[in-house]
């Protein structure tokens, strides 16, 4: 189904039963370094859907800069189930109070390439919103935050993301960090199946 197609399916409250539906056939899974399991299941263009899995069941990507990002997307998520913290950052342009670097982020087939940039920067937590089972949220491209669940605790959202062009994903980082890859994490065919059956069994 494509991005449209799936929005319509989740605004018009049959999510539960898409998500069944979408994840009985072949599906593939990775970790991710932001701490959850991701499952792509449509890719269109600028246009995606995936299922992101927060568990404690499942071993977790080791994170390589920090858990405050912005998209290159405008990003419609809906929850399934547990809870989601959105903690938005306010990122402040600064010379030698910087605490962090900005770093870009290109993805492709292997992983995601983090490159340096020359701003440093300081932030601050700003508004923290809460979203628990059937709560939608959205996040435009280029907003800095960080998406959490309370400490062992189980979560999983279905993530439209529809790309802005001129956008560019970024994370913060040390500010003596340097480039470097963070090749994808692929769960084996057992761990894949695991995940699976942890988002069933919380919908069923």
């Amino acid at each position: 189904m494509t991005h449209d197609e799936v929005y319509e399916e989740l605004t018009g409250g049959r999510a539960r039963e898409w998500t069944l539906r979408a994840l009985s056939g072949a599906v593939r899974a990775v970790r991710h370094p932001l701490g959850f399991v991701c499952l792509p299941l449509e890719r269109r263009g600028g246009d995606g859907v995936c299922v992101h899995l927060w568990s404690g069941a499942l071993a977790h990507a080791e994170s390589t800069t920090s858990q405050i990002h912005c998209h290159s997307w405008d990003l419609f998520s809906h929850v399934l189930y547990g809870q989601i913290r959105n903690v938005h950052v306010d990122v402040t342009d600064a010379g030698p109070d910087a605490t962090h670097r900005v770093f870009e982020v290109v993805s492709d087939v292997t992983g995601d390439h983090l490159t340096p940039t020359g701003r440093t920067v300081r932030h601050a937590t700003g508004l923290v919103e809460a979203f628990g089972p059937g709560d939608s949220y959205t996040l435009g491209a280029g907003r800095f935050h960080s998406s959490l669940v309370p400490e062992g605790g189980e979560a999983a959202t279905i993530a439209l993301g529809r790309g802005r062009p001129g956008s560019r994903d970024l994370s913060l980082g040390p500010l003596a960090g340097r480039g470097h890859h963070v090749a994808r994490q692929p769960l084996d065919a057992e761990e894949t199946a695991r995940a699976v059956g942890l988002i069933a069994a919380h919908l069923t």
